[in-house]
């Protein structure tokens, strides 16, 4: 069966997929994760020992997060939520609870030295969390931009060491692919995936390596939330070479389900 191109111009960010929708969770952290890499000195380091503060661990804070552990950065959110607390760690968005920030910190400046992505939820809210912050001196490397003034927002900014981050959707020349499976995506999806690679691998622009590590290391960070799609960000004529890579490897039996791609 010939996989669907199906080209939409809709601004919705609730798309279709073969066996439900691409939720805006999804293209949060995608979008997240397009942000925090324009703060890496190389791709391949991505945020490696840098401190990131998401605030409030709510929808978008943990896809912050989660896109904060694509990137290889160490990350750190709060909330007095006990739901929100227990969906981080279910789900794998957090990586340990904490009831304070001494806490926190201990298992930050670990990974941080060791240049490796954690991430890090306080069980306190995000107001009482920052004042701690301000009275130690801790100041992350990047911190999510939530349009607040004062606070920890002062302190970085009159110190200028905390750079603040915010969702950024794709360029005119860019569009996000996205690609799922009506059967068996543990099975297939990889393999769509490394034909995704195959003709990424022809482009050494850092966008490219931007969206070959996004490609590699998302699907271990999101699988829980997100099984049966993935969405990258690329050119349009990079969508079109590999959407038909992946006409052709339907076509000649190496995926014998049905594929549904959308260029949006």
């Amino acid at each position: 069966m010939k996989p669907d191109l199906d080209p939409k111009t809709d601004s919705d960010l609730a798309l279709k997929g073969a066996t439900g929708t691409l939720s805006v969770f999804h293209i949060q952290a995608e979008h997240h994760y397009a942000s925090l890499m324009r703060h890496a000195s190389s791709v391949e380091a991505g945020l490696g020992g840098r401190l990131l503060y998401v605030r409030e661990l709510d929808e978008d804070g943990r896809a912050l997060m989660i896109a904060a552990n694509i990137a290889g950065a160490a990350s750190f959110a709060a909330t007095a939520n006990l739901v929100a607390q227990k969906q981080a760690i279910r789900e794998g968005v957090a990586d340990f609870l904490v009831t304070t920030l001494d806490e926190a910190l201990r298992i930050l400046k670990n990974e941080v030295r060791k240049r490796e992505a954690v991430a890090v939820c306080v069980a306190a809210g995000p107001a009482a969390v920052e004042r701690e912050m301000v009275e130690r001196g801790v100041l992350p490397d990047l911190a999510r931009d939530i349009g607040v003034t004062g606070g920890l927002d002062s302190t970085a900014s009159s110190s200028g060491s905390t750079a603040l981050v915010a969702p950024l959707g794709p360029a005119q020349s860019e569009c996000l692919l996205t690609w799922s499976v009506d059967a068996t995506p543990a099975q297939w999806l990889p393999k769509l995936d490394a034909m995704a690679m195959e003709c990424l691998a022809l482009d050494d622009s850092r966008s490219a390596q931007v969206g070959r590590r996004w490609l590699r290391q998302a699907p271990r960070y999101m699988g829980r939330i997100t099984r049966n799609v993935r969405v990258l960000r690329c050119s349009t004529t990079t969508a079109e070479t590999i959407a038909e890579r992946m006409r052709a490897g339907v076509k000649a039996g190496e995926i014998p389900v049905t594929v549904r791609i959308e260029i949006v």
